[in-house]
């Protein structure tokens, strides 16, 4: 029997509908003998293994340009004139030579990630809530002055077992917030309106829970703006970009979550240290 195979994530940039969902079924159909892909929603907080941008949308190309320096997410350029400085294929695409460049700018983000971490450095996730409209020309101290941390407050779950809540705040360790846990959605409402929370993991299985008016309810509370409410989605749960907005909902995670994912949200909406 075969092991399971953890998915490398993929953010689709620049495509229209038809094409995204092209090359999500030629994704989903990856040889077993080499990586698994799995395509990200365009609310998910996860970090990207890789993108995957369309050659001829001048939106999809800008956004390239505006990735951090030192961005460890390589990227797989389909059509377009073919001036492009990244790894590029041409339409239509070809399955074949689709998974063999996808395995080789994995093979080159694996080197790079173990080179980075032999000098002893670590890398931080975007903290961005949206894409960079252009790249940064000011001076970093001009970005600080911007950024508002969060406020000093625990991360609720909100599940219907206290599982997950153990492996969080065994993955986060000392350096994280306090973890706390509840399987009630007027618990959570209360909690939240008595005690200072920082972030809110909603698991959308969770029995008895509604997710989009839990999350509506939290965020009406006097001086919950800063408070970051995200779902844990399966893949049966069917994600509404807008009610998510309407509801202020920050983002979403695909179960199940990896460890460095987990670490990652962290550190994007907490400020954990690397």
């Amino acid at each position: 029997m075969n092991a399971p195979r953890y998915p490398f994530t993929v953010r689709l940039v620049g495509f229209a509908p038809a094409e995204c969902a092209q090359l999500e079924n030629l994704l989903a159909q990856a040889p077993r003998t080499g990586p698994a892909y799995f395509c990200l929603h365009d609310d998910s907080l996860q970090e990207p293994d890789l993108y995957i941008a369309a050659g001829d949308s001048p939106a999809a190309l800008a956004r390239l340009r505006c990735l951090p320096p030192g961005a460890l997410q390589p990227t797989l350029v389909i059509g377009g004139h073919g001036a492009s400085c990244h790894r590029t294929l041409t339409r239509p695409v070809d399955a074949v030579h689709l998974y063999d460049a996808l395995a080789e700018l994995l093979d080159a983000r694996v080197q790079a990630l173990a080179a980075r971490r032999a000098r002893g450095e670590s890398s931080l996730p975007e903290r961005r809530r949206r894409p960079r409209l252009g790249p940064d020309t000011e001076a970093p101290a001009h970005y600080a002055s911007m950024r508002h941390g969060p406020h000093d407050g625990a991360v609720l779950i909100i599940d219907k077992g206290g599982a997950f809540r153990d492996h969080v705040a065994q993955v986060v360790g000392t350096q994280g917030r306090p973890v706390e846990w509840t399987d009630s959605g007027r618990a959570a409402v209360r909690l939240c309106d008595e005690t200072p929370v920082s972030l809110v993991m909603i698991n959308t299985a969770a029995p008895g829970i509604e997710p989009y008016e839990l999350c509506s309810k939290i965020k009406a509370q006097d001086g919950a703006s800063r408070t970051a409410v995200l779902f844990l989605v399966g893949p049966s749960f069917r994600y509404d970009s807008n009610r998510a907005r309407d509801a202020g909902v920050r983002g979403l995670l695909d179960k199940p979550v990896a460890d460095r994912h987990i670490v990652a949200t962290f550190q994007k909406l907490l400020s954990l240290p690397a």
